[in-house]
């Protein structure tokens, strides 16, 4: 491999260890790292969800996110709690802010609720080297938080995520370059241990006989090419160590656009409860355009993959030829998207965003949809009658569903108990 164009930066990616568990611990003058603490999504029912679980009642009682309340033993030592989300979501921007004491903002992306990549280059004459900073920002959320973190190091965004999935949260830090690879990356098996690579996918490349991630990377590209397509060619690079993205990939706070992000206190897997949840998202971007008087041409949809495939997902827009603010009109474009990239994968964020906008002035009519005008007019009699009376006045019947979070949100925050 040519490294000559290879980025060469010093990435920290920093994760809190189980963040909803040890916040939750903290929060009841518990020790996050010693506690036996489950967060249940309803103490009442026996078949509610854990949604996340202390590292010692994980380890010693094999209870996980996902877990049922009946599977928890009677014992005097575990904690029960309910989520307390707006607490929560108010530690991980604190959080953040923690990181912007050493780096610029711009410097920061945010991956999920409990886990970022901060970019430190430039920042050495002031703190110290990578690991030097590493080890301060560990401290001061030890210190100030009481949440015990891990962080890995690496020269692109892909190698810090795995010398933190792979070996930081064994060791606290660990740094990982482009030499140690062969050493540390391409041994990896089963390859659904790798950041990326799902089970699925995982039972597809064993078929193709590539059990190792070292296998995977000494494969012929185009071979995988071929099978995948450009997921495919980024197997192979990243088999490599190899990742060209950088940070600051996200919509920047001057971008003109509508959107809604939700990173799940579950995983989802079964399609059509995405699908629901999907539909309440396209219903928020929509009404916060008409609030605007605004329409988009560009719906982008992005789906994040839980921890269960290893994190990855897969983000893609499509341009309309006429601008809208219409919930079904941004449902439909969704859906379609979602259906040509989704694989079955376990789902734990979805986002959808209306850019490339314009005022909403006279609409375009077609002699094919009679009804365009009405189901527009619609649209901001509901937005209305909501103001009015409540968002929870009209909800759609997904709403109603297991999987439906519109219902939950209209009353509390984020979608669970404050």
């Amino acid at each position: 491999m040519n490294d000559l164009a290879l980025p060469k930066d010093n990435i920290l990616c920093i994760d809190i260890k189980s963040f909803y568990a040890s916040c939750a611990a903290v929060m009841h003058g518990l020790n996050p790292l010693e506690c036996y603490l489950a967060v249940i999504s309803d103490k009442e029912r026996k078949g509610s969800l854990v949604l996340a679980a202390s590292p010692k009642l994980k380890k010693e009682f094999g209870i996980r996110t996902g877990s049922r309340l009946f599977e928890i033993p009677d014992d005097p030592r575990i904690v029960l709690v309910e989520p307390n989300m707006e607490t929560y979501l108010r530690i991980s921007t604190e959080i953040t802010k923690v990181f912007n004491r050493y780096v610029p903002k711009e410097s920061i992306q945010t991956y999920s609720v409990d886990e970022s990549f901060v970019k430190v280059d430039g920042a050495f004459h002031l703190w110290g080297d990578s690991e030097t900073i590493a080890r301060k920002i560990k401290d001061d959320l030890e210190r100030e938080f009481q949440l015990p973190a891990a962080i890995g190091i690496g020269s692109n965004m892909l190698l810090s995520k795995l010398a933190l999935d792979l070996e930081a949260k064994k060791t606290g830090i660990a740094r990982w370059t482009y030499e140690d690879v062969p050493e540390k990356l391409w041994p990896v098996s089963p390859l659904s241990s790798m950041w990326g690579i799902g089970k699925r996918l995982e039972k597809t490349l064993n078929r193709m006989g590539i059990f190792t991630v070292g296998q995977l990377a000494n494969y012929p590209l185009d071979v995988l090419k071929a099978k995948f397509g450009i997921m495919g060619v980024q197997l192979y690079y990243h088999a490599w160590g190899i990742d060209l993205s950088h940070i600051g990939a996200l919509v920047s706070e001057n971008q003109k656009s509508f959107g809604n992000s939700q990173i799940l206190l579950k995983d989802y897997t079964r399609e059509e409860d995405i699908q629901h949840v999907l539909l309440e998202m396209c219903e928020e971007v929509a009404r916060r355009a008409r609030e605007h008087k605004k329409v988009g041409k560009t719906i982008s949809l992005s789906i994040g993959f839980s921890h269960k495939e290893n994190g990855g997902g897969f983000a893609r827009s499509r341009t309309r030829e006429e601008p809208t603010n219409s919930t079904m009109e941004l449902y439909e474009t969704c859906l379609a998207l979602f259906r040509e990239h989704y694989n079955g994968q376990t789902v734990r964020q979805i986002s959808v965003s209306l850019s490339h906008l314009s005022d909403d002035g006279e609409l375009q009519l077609s002699l094919f949809e009679p009804n365009r005008w009405r189901q527009k007019q619609l649209g901001y009699v509901v937005d209305r009658l909501r103001r009015k009376y409540g968002s929870h006045i009209l909800l759609r019947a997904v709403s109603y569903t297991e999987a439906g979070t519109s219902r939950r949100r209209a009353r509390l925050m984020g979608g669970h108990k404050i």
